[in-house]
């Protein structure tokens, strides 16, 4: 069976630039399994998606091809083969429930993830991680060891070699800096009450407003708080009936579910970022 690869790019937008990719692939004897690829008029820039078999040319080869094909062009691109599963790092604090389903997910086969390692402020989930034969880090964070937990917590992101770091509701904000080395590859999840509810017990809030929609929203991590690229949203309807009990737990579940999505097609190399938005090619 030949190798398969995914290969995603972006450019200013140009004629031609369909034929041209599918003609570099076609003079390496590539057969295109998939292809997507979408024109933002507002920004004059091209975005693609290809999924092709190869077995004529070496991944290494095909990369440096690539360069060379790209290259007049001022593509960003990026060539990933499938058969190798995303490494992964979760972050978590004190609610599991975005964890244990991305971890049910990923060793039922639902997710191309290797989840490398759990890293925590809380002891909570060390017997979880444990289930799952998966590494727990337990790495406490005050004010005055924050600089400190953060530069532990990128070492062991990158010993991992982690191409994703998922923040599976991890409570403590992070620094800047630390938002800059995890650029395009950190996704975090959260109520989609923000700016309305922010703080603490944000489904307490929204039940004493009467709220009728409850959400979640996946989104790649910015220095800029919660305002990262968006990657998937989704609602549910509540009415009176519901307690605040009721509204958490379908608010969990939201959360779980769209994470999930987010981090499928991340993994799947789906997600190109366009400036402050996303392209997903599901």
């Amino acid at each position: 069976m030949k190798p398969v690869y995914t290969l995603t790019l972006s450019c200013t937008d140009r004629l031609g630039l369909v034929h041209a990719v599918s003609g570099f692939l076609l003079e390496r004897s590539a057969n295109i399994e998939e292809a997507a690829q979408f024109n933002d008029t507002s920004t004059g820039l091209f975005f693609m998606r290809v999924q092709f078999a190869c077995g004529e040319h070496s991944f290494e080869a095909l990369k440096t091809q690539l360069a060379d094909f790209a290259a007049p062009f001022q593509m960003q691109w990026q060539l990933r083969a499938q058969a190798q599963p995303m490494r992964t790092v979760i972050m978590v604090s004190k609610e599991g429930h975005c964890l244990n389903d991305l971890l049910f997910r990923w060793k039922s086969g639902l997710l191309p993830l290797d989840i490398c390692a759990i890293i925590s402020n809380h002891r909570e989930f060390y017997q979880l991680a444990a289930s799952y034969n998966v590494p727990f880090h337990h790495l406490p964070v005050t004010a005055a060891t924050k600089a400190k937990v953060e530069a532990k917590q990128i070492e062991i992101i990158e010993s991992e070699g982690a191409e994703l770091v998922v923040l599976a509701r991890y409570m403590q904000i992070l620094s800047d800096d630390l938002c800059r080395k995890l650029s395009g590859r950190a996704i975090n999840i959260h109520h989609s009450f923000l700016p309305s509810f922010k703080g603490a017990k944000p489904y307490y809030q929204a039940h004493d407003r009467g709220v009728k929609l409850i959400g979640a929203t996946a989104h790649y991590v910015t220095a800029d708080l919660d305002e990262g690229p968006i990657i998937e949203q989704d609602v549910a309807r509540v009415d009176h009936s519901k307690t605040v009990e009721d509204l958490t737990a379908l608010g969990r579940d939201t959360e779980s579910q769209v994470l999930a999505r987010a981090v499928k097609w991340h993994s799947e190399h789906r997600v190109l970022i366009n400036g402050h938005k996303t392209v997903i090619f599901k």
